[in-house]
């Protein structure tokens, strides 16, 4: 766990301990539980926390799939507004399960010595590209190379974003003719994109939808996890194409070692609730909304199905993610963390036991 520390340390800059208000809270929730902690799950405060939300709202199951009473709740959840304060917290042991960006839980994976491990995919990929450019909207078919010759602006320099549009370039051959603007925040590339027609912003969801919303002007004319199965369905460099994928879910080692059964439960649950997203958005809309990841239900029920919600375990985790990770690492080997994961690095527990 002290690798742990310093490589969170290094990477994400110092966080803020729980304290005694947070030990409180979770031997309170211990108490509850009939005297098994909870399982502390910590996500971001974005597409992948939907997955999870009927779940933060009716609480866990219990060994035969059947709803418990909040009284036995056995999960503790809290959503973070940055990956840096959830990998902090992974860091200090502040929880146990955690819900980060693909190549971020790569690099933990590698940094760490194996003291974090992959359960399960949560999210394939959520970037659109957005323009109101006439002759985009107006096109059939469009891919990546139609970008040749623009700008376009995009949020997620050194993360998920940056690497899959500089793959996905590099794969229609126009990586040299595009020009990529970094913004900070997806509402400065919604303003830019509306300020000048002839631009593309790549804007991940739920954020694209609520600016389509906002902006009858704006049209989503490019769908990128379409796009990265396109590219590489048949890729003929022989490399494994796995799928785009934006969030992965990340343990603790010691808690897979220590707690097998509870990670179990959670993935089953995880399932469920991911589930439910999927196949009925307006569910679930008012506990997204209530979590602050988006501001209106009808917004919610748009942008939900667009969010490629899912809980991808075992082999489908490790084709889809490793896959990816491998495009990652061919392009920017830093970008996962200097070295492909081992097979270490997927955790092998059935979540159906």
């Amino acid at each position: 766990m002290a690798a742990l520390l310093v490589c969170i340390g290094l990477m994400a800059g110092c966080a803020p301990s729980a304290g005694s208000e947070g030990a409180g809270a979770d031997a309170a929730a211990a108490d509850a539980a009939g005297g098994q902690e909870p399982l502390r799950v910590c996500s971001l405060k974005g597409p992948t926390t939907i997955g999870l939300a009927s779940l933060m709202a009716e609480g866990g199951s219990d060994g035969e799939g059947e709803a418990e009473g909040p009284s036995a709740d056995p999960y503790a959840f809290e959503v973070a507004a940055t990956a840096d304060e959830v990998a902090a917290k992974l860091a200090a042991g502040e929880c146990d399960v955690a819900l980060l960006p693909a190549n971020l839980a790569a690099a933990l994976y590698q940094r760490t010595d194996g003291a974090v491990r992959a359960i399960d995919v949560n999210t394939l990929g959520v970037l659109y590209g957005l323009t109101a450019d006439e002759s985009l909207k107006a096109a059939d078919g469009l891919s990546m190379a139609d970008l040749a010759g623009r700008t376009v602006y995009l949020t997620g320099k050194g993360t998920v974003p940056q690497y899959t549009v500089e793959c996905l370039l590099q794969a229609a051959g126009v990586a040299d003719s595009v020009t990529l603007e970094f913004r900070s925040e997806p509402s400065e590339v919604a303003a830019l994109v509306q300020a000048d027609p002839a631009a593309v912003g790549i804007v991940p969801q739920p954020f694209a939808t609520a600016a389509m919303a906002q902006d009858g002007s704006l049209a989503a004319v490019l769908d990128l996890t379409e796009q990265w199965d396109r590219a590489f369905a048949t890729a003929a460099d022989g490399q494994e194409a796995g799928r785009f994928v934006t969030g992965v879910t990340v343990a603790r080692a010691e808690v897979l070692d220590q707690r097998p059964e509870d990670v179990r439960r959670f993935l089953r649950d995880h399932g469920a609730s991911a589930a439910l997203a999927a196949s009925d958005p307006a569910a679930v809309a008012p506990e997204v909304v209530e979590l602050g990841i988006v501001g209106s239900v009808p917004v919610a029920e748009r942008a939900i199905p667009q969010c490629n919600v899912v809980c991808l375990t075992g082999d489908d985790m490790k084709a889809a993610l490793g896959g990816y990770l491998a495009r990652l690492f061919k392009l920017a080997p830093q970008a996962v963390g200097g070295f492909l994961p081992d097979d270490g690095f997927y955790w092998d527990g059935d979540a159906t036991r």
